[in-house]
């Protein structure tokens, strides 16, 4: 058993700047920013351009202290772990030197037992170079690539978004960002513990779960020991099992009776058994125990190479058996500064909930999230797409990265392969599009050898249950070598474009079955802009340093990101006639515009329901305060395209398809795997007539066409309705030619909120 001191709370934090040595104090977990606007050195940097100044730290050096008293323990090791250190830093005990890590993003422990004072004060130092300096000591390839202002990043191993993206500021940041603490462990205990549900039998309620264990065995090993693993419900035990051990591995097929199954959100009840694994001495004493919590499914990701519109071609989760169509969304940073991320988890999962969501795709551009966020998802039926911290460059392919790559996809996928939410591990974001963009001449599949070798073989040796991605959109070598343009033949797409016309051809003709990333821009809420910017920076738009800033520009000098209010006004200009005059106007039109666009997205594919397969949204939350294609800004205040999608995420949900021959079908899809059956009807929001009114029945995970309602005449706002068992839901479609005038669409959104 286990015991931890936690080193957490108040330290002093030394910095050098231009060789002169400061002293504030710091609170950990935390980054050196949040100590800085503490302590007054820093003023708040999400304001203005005030992001900027953090250009003058990133060469700085950091050094973190406190003292701490020897904790007491009998026998076994005594190791100080890190679950999150940012990022090259050396870690010296009463001034000796106990290690050094070299990556943000997986655990560090230590042993330090020989190093603490038997009586007194211990002193702890961790001493943290700044990883832009680190970085350029790579010297890149010429096989390599990155965005002009990521090239530092290359060889490092922190969230890529930190060193500036379209969607955050350039904050480097340092610090102990995630728990520290000193652990106790004995000197026999349970290592590595593993589930992974082999088959299902839904009818019989039975199911077969391989089981893998380790554990940590004394010199004097003694035969007759044992492992139990017992499966709980309702704290009731249902299944257990008992195997001899003779070694300090072992594993087994475990077959499980009256089986509660876990499945999706909206498709059944997420059921978790409470799992024990217990190491047990030959005279019935416990040694060790390891407890979890264990849903029982399959899910396979059934995917082909290639696809078009006229030969057959997949990309869809097969849960249990049944088909999932996939609504969700990508899951990026909560925040720049990922100190605060845990403050921010439970809000913004409500809004997961709330939206119905029953996938997140962890984007290769952020951290990976730790435990309490996948509890979330496997306690609420939400799928989680995992890519490897990986994103939107070519990376180094030498022995030496190629270590540093494996040690960390094996540290996370043994921390996290016992979520039944997780189902799928990708290699990385955009990579294989990142070789097509850069101009090398090169294929990722004989190339990358992270993504083909690394990361496949570290899935296949320590997750065997679990399917894996190469890429995020995948270019197999069939694909590549198809001859025809690679967006009109992928099962898998990010579909961004030139971001025109949100119903243009580029979005109307996909092929792809499964979309993984789409979005729109949208203003966030007047107040937050209040709150992100100067006031005689809030209006107009044009020329807008802070507008830019916020838009979001990395570096003032780094005018990449430029083009991206001025594509945000043409938006508006694509629904509503002229361009709003005013900041009030300016934002509401650019939530609408957002708002239409993300619906008519996510309707298409449910529309598209089984050729489409899913479509997961970019994305729920800002992690900065930002102009952005997110539909909850920083401040938590929600666009409107919050409220759309709520309505048209529904398990049960009724839409007009675009006109063809003068009339709009309406469709209504199923997801559940229940059949259902209601009324349906459609009236127009100007003058109350009923256009369109049917009773209807829907198989279980199925679709029909429910009729056909008239092409309107005229600019037309249609109210969408149906009620299912009592419980009435709302849609609506925007009809006729456009532009519009923003009055009038007003005027009718407010007949979404009766």
């Amino acid at each position: 058993m286990s015991k931890r001191v936690y080193l957490n709370g108040e330290w002093t934090l030394e910095y050098y700047k231009n060789t002169k040595k400061k002293s504030i104090k710091a609170t950990v977990p935390g980054n050196v920013e949040l100590d800085l606007m503490k302590a007054g050195v820093l003023p708040e940097l999400a304001k203005g351009n005030n992001a900027y100044l953090l250009r003058d730290y990133e060469e700085c050096r950091w050094i973190y202290k406190r003292s701490f008293k020897s904790p007491a323990y009998k026998n076994g090791s005594l190791e100080l772990v890190f679950e999150g250190l940012d990022c090259f830093a050396e870690i010296l005990i009463n001034g000796k030197a106990v290690g050094k890590s070299a990556n943000m993003l997986i655990q560090r422990r230590f042993n330090i037992a020989g190093f603490l004072k038997k009586t007194g004060e211990n002193t702890i130092e961790v001493k943290i170079s700044p990883a832009v300096t680190e970085g350029r000591k790579h010297l890149p390839g010429a096989s390599e690539y990155a965005f002009d202002i990521n090239w530092e990043s290359l060889s490092v191993r922190k969230a890529p978004h930190m060193y500036g993206w379209d969607i955050m500021p350039r904050i480097v940041s340092a610090g102990i960002w995630r728990d520290i603490y000193i652990e106790n462990l004995a000197e026999e205990h349970l290592e590595q513990t593993y589930l992974g549900t082999n088959t299902v039998n839904l009818k019989e309620k039975t199911a077969e779960v391989y089981a893998f264990w380790t554990f940590k065995c004394s010199e004097k090993w003694t035969d007759g020991r044992k492992v139990r693993i017992e499966f709980f419900r309702n704290a009731k035990l249902k299944n257990s099992f008992e195997f001899k051990s003779f070694n300090n591995a072992g594993q087994s097929r475990l077959n499980l009776t009256d089986v509660d199954f876990w499945w999706p959100r909206g498709a059944g009840e997420a059921n978790l058994y409470d799992v024990k694994f217990s190491l047990i001495e030959k005279d019935g004493s416990v040694i060790d125990t390891k407890e979890f919590k264990f849903g029982i499914r399959t899910v396979k990701l059934v995917k082909t190479d290639i696809t078009s519109a006229e030969e057959a071609g997949e990309f869809v989760f097969v849960v249990n058996g049944e088909k999932i169509f996939v609504k969700g969304t990508n899951w990026v940073p909560l925040d720049a500064m990922h100190s605060k991320d845990k403050s921010r988890l439970d809000a913004a999962f409500e809004m997961i909930k709330d939206l119905n969501c029953n996938m997140i795709r962890c984007w290769g551009g952020n951290v990976y999230e730790d435990h309490e966020f996948f509890d979330l998802c496997d306690k609420n039926g939400v799928m989680v797409w995992q890519d490897f911290a990986l994103a939107c460059a070519v990376y180094p392919q030498t022995e030496n990265f190629l270590k540093v790559i494996k040690e960390e996809a094996e540290s996370v996928i043994i921390k996290l392969r016992n979520h039944s939410s997780l189902v799928l591990w990708s290699g990385n974001n955009e990579i294989d599009d990142a070789y097509r963009w850069s101009g090398l001449n090169l294929d990722p599949n004989i190339h990358d050898k992270i993504s083909r070798v690394i990361l496949r073989d570290a899935v296949l040796n320590h997750d065997i249950t679990r399917d894996y991605l190469p890429s995020s959109p995948y270019r197999s070598e069939r694909l590549i070598n198809d001859g025809r343009p690679e967006h009109q033949i992928r099962p898998e797409d990010h579909l961004w474009g030139p971001r025109d016309d949100f119903k243009g051809p580029f979005y109307s003709s996909s092929n792809c079955h499964f979309v993984s990333e789409i979005g729109y821009h949208g203003c966030p809420d007047v107040e937050s802009m209040k709150e992100m910017m100067n006031p005689e920076s809030l209006w107009p738009w044009q020329g807008n340093e802070e507008w830019l800033t916020h838009a979001v520009r990395p570096l003032q000098e780094a005018t990449g990101y430029n083009y991206r209010i001025k594509l945000m006004a043409d938006q508006i200009g694509v629904i509503f006639k002229g361009s709003p005059d005013n900041l009030e106007d300016f934002v509401t039109a650019s939530q609408i515009s957002q708002a239409e666009a993300l619906k008519y997205f996510i309707e298409k594919f449910r529309m598209g329901k089984f050729r489409k397969t899913g479509i997961l949204w970019w994305n729920l939350i800002d992690g900065w305060p930002e102009i952005s294609d997110a539909i909850v800004d920083y401040y938590y205040r929600r666009k409107i395209a919050y409220d759309y999608i709520k309505r048209i995420q529904k398990d049960v949900c009724v839409m007009c398809q675009e006109p063809i021959d003068g009339f709009h079908e309406v469709i209504a899809v199923n997801d559940t795997l229940k059949p259902v059956k209601g009324t349906m009807k459609i009236s127009d929001a100007d003058t109350g007539k009923e256009l369109f009114k049917k009773s209807f029945k829907i198989e279980s995970n199925g679709k029909i066409s429910a009729g056909k309602v008239p092409v309107a005449k005229k600019q037309a706002f249609y109210i969408i309705e149906w009620e299912i068992d009592g419980k009435k839901h709302m849609n609506h479609y925007l009809a006729g030619p456009r532009p519009f005038d923003l009055k009038q669409y007003k005027k009718w959104m407010k007949k979404l909120s009766v």
